[in-house]
């Protein structure tokens, strides 16, 4: 059968995706990337905040309509069918099996209706059996759809979610390096999941309830799976979990991410090892000291710190405050010299006032980060924090998002313009869409995706391929974005 895969959400997301895909062709499937072209569909949900439940349901819908021209199944995984898998196939009839995030193993399962369904049923495959979920409670209208119906133009539906997932058990599911994976990404870079879950109780996330406690992999595990995608081609990986600082600690395994890093750096093939999602409570010296003596391992700390107020912080249930912040992101710039700092924050959480927004921006305009992302708050069911008033108005908090993302953009106009004439390695990404004579990369402190990019003028595209290492000088800055010209003549 033809199977067509639509993955939403984070990389944590997409490597599940990715292992589907593996598992699929490992079962002998085609793949295909034209839904319209498909005998099964698979859409990988996202649900952690209200516009990212938005898009999946568009995206279901959209996939719904190609049940009418040929399309034989639909099958719904991810974060949304861990959440809300009950409603989803009650509201929407066209999705035939739901599969949630503890149940990536059964996509074989569920596109091949090895279960005994029928076209038009609808089932929720869980390991261990089907889970019960209690009715009760109120609905959640998640947002008023638009679809085309058979022969009566546009009609609307109302799609109406209820968290239930807290009678369930929780996910205990974790790939390992022997499950079939496929990558999605560019050839050069691939995300590796060292941990799934998490344990903390931050009070505007969803994720543990999703995701089910932290769980580590083996370290060897991990090694492995680094040493196969180099033979893959692949030259940089990045390391990714809820929170990857506390990775092993799950275990008892103190120091754990330091030994780690070592480890990979000796994997042959790599270049470069990067670090997302880390802590503030758990980022220790080992971990620094490996960025300092690794010379794989980027300098690069990705630290979601979500606010500087103390009063904020201690309604989010995070820890530390605005000082204690500015202690460690003084510790990490002191032993890691040159290193890059990403941050992401919320605006608009329940009880912001205009103070604390304002001990906000003047922490982003002390602190100097290199990358910052700002989200405004959403109000999401089944976290503690939906039990207090949603008191700031959207157009509040759309208002300070604009505003710390400005105050953020003059800081890195004047950072980035001070770089200029600075030797660098770019990591080439491929052709820049701008322009087919420039190609487009990253410096050691730039994610892919995520953060900024790099144009590397004054050499031959065709000449240099993706998951090339060029040695270049900075010659412009625009605004987030570099300019670069090899110091070599291009090969």
């Amino acid at each position: 059968m033809k199977i067509g895969f639509i993955s939403l959400g984070c990389p944590k997301n997409l490597v599940d995706s990715e292992v589907m895909l593996g598992l699929t062709r490992a079962a002998g499937h085609t793949l295909t990337p034209d839904p319209s072209d498909a005998d099964v569909l698979v859409v990988n949900t996202c649900a952690f905040i209200d516009s990212a439940k938005q898009e999946s349901i568009d995206a279901i819908l959209e996939m719904a309509a190609h049940k009418r021209n040929g399309t034989t199944r639909l099958v719904v995984t991810g974060c949304l069918a861990e959440r809300y898998g009950e409603e989803l196939r009650r509201e929407i009839s066209e999705i035939d099996v739901v599969l949630g995030t503890n149940e990536v193993p059964d996509i074989v399962e569920a596109i091949t209706a090895a279960t005994g369904l029928k076209t038009g049923d609808s089932t929720t495959i869980r390991a261990g059996g089907p889970t019960t979920i209690p009715a009760g409670g109120p609905a959640l209208p998640v947002k008023m759809y638009r679809r085309q119906q058979p022969g009566n133009g546009e009609s609307q539906i109302e799609v109406l979610l209820h968290d239930r997932r807290r009678a369930s058990a929780l996910p205990t599911y974790i790939y390992d390096a022997n499950t079939p994976r496929i990558l999605t990404t560019p050839r050069h870079y691939a995300y590796v999941k060292i941990a799934e879950g998490c344990d903390y109780k931050c009070a505007f996330c969803i994720i543990p309830k999703l995701r089910g406690a932290y769980r580590s992999r083996p370290a060897e595990s991990i090694v492995e799976e680094a040493g196969n995608l180099a033979k893959q081609g692949v030259r940089e990986i990045i390391l990714i979990s809820q929170d990857s600082t506390f990775f092993g600690i799950d275990r008892g395994e103190r120091g754990a991410l330091g030994r780690l890093l070592r480890r990979l750096n000796g994997v042959e093939g790599l270049d470069w090892i990067r670090l997302l999602y880390l802590y503030p409570t758990t980022v220790d010296d080992g971990v620094l000291e490996a960025m300092v003596e690794c010379e794989k391992v980027c300098k690069y700390v990705d630290l979601p710190l979500q606010h500087a107020s103390a009063a904020v912080l201690r309604r989010m249930k995070r820890p530390g405050t605005g000082d204690s912040y500015r202690r460690l992101l003084g510790r990490i710039r002191g032993r890691v010299p040159g290193v890059a700092l990403r941050t992401t924050f919320i605006v608009g959480f329940p009880g912001e006032t205009e103070a604390e927004f304002e001990e906000l921006r003047q922490f982003v305009r002390e602190m100097r980060f290199d990358h910052v992302g700002v989200f405004t708050y959403s109000h999401e069911e089944g976290t503690s924090a939906y039990a207090m008033a949603d008191d700031v108005p959207a157009g509040v908090k759309a208002a300070r998002q604009r505003t710390l993302m400005s105050t953020q953009l003059a800081l890195v106009r004047e950072s980035h313009r001070a770089r200029i004439g600075e030797p660098v390695r770019v990591l080439v990404d491929g052709v820049s869409a701008e322009h087919d004579m420039v190609l487009k990369g990253r410096l050691e402190g730039q994610a892919p995706d995520i953060d900024s990019v790099v144009y590397l003028t004054d050499c031959d595209p065709a000449r240099l391929a993706a998951g090339s290492l060029v040695a270049a000088e900075i010659v412009d800055a625009r605004d987030y974005d570099f300019v670069a010209r090899p110091v070599d003549r291009c090969p």
